[in-house]
């Protein structure tokens, strides 16, 4: 319905316009030729007077009336264009005394040129109107003068407008014709065309609507390299993304269900298992505490992650900065996870630096990331291997590489590998959140987090952090 609404839209603008256009041209035409037919008439009008017709009567009209009669049979036998042009001679009475069709015009016969012509100046009065029979005639009556310049008789020209006309109104038909074509040919391939985008747009808002429904798989059939084949494009491209965005949150929530679940599941055995014993084995008891703490904070950090990855989304991430030394941050989480190392056979290397390195920031998500970072290189490396944390400052700039020999991250997924809800290997415990979390905390404090990796070799994640004169400095210890 909206796509008819459209083509009527476009038809009436378009039509309106070339029909306009199409008309001024015609009527501009048709004046054009309007002027130059009547006025092709007027010069055969004039065309007919010249100065040997005042010589002619001068020397052959005499100053009878009898002569001037003689005078006007000669004139009019001799005048060479009676085909086209009539001509009627006037004496001095007014009385039509000869006629070049050689019948008497009528006593009463009205010539308004030639009444126009006695009040001129020049003598001369052209005259175009319909005569008794009803014939549309055009007329110009000059006046003869005598040698001493008084107004004794006229001649009389008439030319008929009947095939004037005739051909005025066939060209100006033709042209109507030309125009109704042009026109035509204008409309109906605009029309045809735009049928054509318009039905291409109703199959794109059907395949929207599919989309919109859950149905990922729809597709278009539109393949001309057109705007609509980019629209087509950017649906199947929006329906690709949406379709992954999709599986990423089936998997998150898929991954987050069981990471609640776990730590969940050994509280909830633990705390059956302590309500069965009860007090009498202590040692059990107190393992079985230290578990029930240990999952109550790791499940503590996973709700955690999952409230700031909230925030990030939302948009109401904040940072309580303040003056810190970055490296004490970094000491105390590597020292937090060398107990881990040792008891999963892996090797955490990291020479302590005695200088004091500060940034403006904010020292708990600094530290998370640090966490995070770590965490992620000792889960991904398997036992016998090495996590290596190098650091190196400029005047301008702190970078801390975190380096693992674990199993790597392929190519293919390594750009996506700082998304949400992104995990390079679905085996291994993880919301897949925590990579995004820390990479928007190193952003909001101006800095960069880049990762490379090498299938089978390792990865190395660099975390650049600036050190501005205003809200951070070095200082050797």
């Amino acid at each position: 319905m909206r796509a008819a609404v459209i083509t009527r839209r476009w038809l009436a603008k378009t039509f309106s316009l070339i029909a306009v256009l199409m008309t001024l041209i015609v009527v501009s035409l048709s004046l054009i030729l309007h002027f130059f037919y009547y006025n092709s008439a007027r010069s055969t009008l004039s065309a007919g007077y010249n100065s040997m017709v005042s010589r002619y009567f001068s020397v052959n009209g005499g100053t009878t009336d009898e002569d001037f009669n003689k005078a006007a049979r000669g004139y009019i036998e001799a005048f060479s264009a009676r085909d086209t042009v009539a001509v009627w001679v006037i004496d001095r009475h007014g009385s039509v005394v000869a006629t070049s069709d050689g019948f008497r015009a009528p006593d009463d016969v009205q010539m308004p040129d030639y009444d126009d012509a006695l009040l001129s100046d020049t003598g001369r009065a052209l005259w175009r109107g319909r005569i008794a029979t009803g014939e549309k005639i055009m007329a110009m009556t000059c006046l003869l003068s005598q040698t001493d310049g008084t107004h004794t008789a006229a001649v009389r020209y008439m030319v008929s407008l009947h095939n004037v006309d005739a051909q005025f109104v066939r060209i100006v038909l033709l042209l109507a014709a030309m125009g109704l074509a042009a026109l035509a040919l204008t409309v109906i391939p605009g029309t045809l065309y735009i049928e054509k985008l318009m039905r291409a747009v109703r199959k794109t808002t059907d395949a929207a609507d599919r989309i919109a429904k859950g149905d990922y798989d729809a597709r278009l059939d539109y393949t001309d390299r057109d705007e609509i084949g980019d629209l087509c494009a950017a649906v199947h491209n929006m329906a690709d993304e949406i379709s992954a965005a999709d599986r990423l949150k089936n998997d998150f929530v898929s991954t987050v269900s069981h990471e609640l679940r776990t730590p969940l599941t050994a509280i909830r055995g633990w705390v059956e298992t302590l309500r069965q014993v009860g007090p009498d084995d202590p040692a059990l008891t107190r393992r079985g505490m230290d578990v029930i703490q240990k999952e109550t904070t790791r499940l503590g950090g996973m709700v955690e992650e999952l409230l700031d990855f909230s925030r990030i989304e939302s948009g109401r991430m904040r940072l309580e900065c303040v003056r810190m030394d970055v490296l004490a941050e970094l000491d105390g989480a590597v020292l937090t996870f060398r107990e881990r190392a040792a008891r999963e056979h892996k090797t955490l290397l990291y020479t302590a630096d005695e200088r004091v390195v500060q940034i403006f920031g904010d020292p708990d998500r600094i530290t998370q990331v640090f966490v995070n970072i770590l965490d992620n290189a000792l889960k991904y490396t398997d036992a016998g291997g090495t996590v290596r944390v190098d650091t190196a400052c400029s005047d301008t700039m702190l970078t801390i590489t975190v380096t693992d020999t674990g199993k790597g991250i392929a190519p293919e997924a390594l750009p996506h590998i700082k998304e949400k809800f992104y995990k390079a290997d679905t085996t291994v415990h993880g919301s897949g959140i925590g990579l995004a979390v820390a990479d928007e905390i190193v952003r909001l404090h101006g800095g960069t987090l880049a990762i490379d990796s090498t299938p089978g070799k390792g990865t190395a994640v660099t975390i650049q952090l600036p050190l501005g004169e205003d809200e951070g400095s070095r200082q050797n210890a």
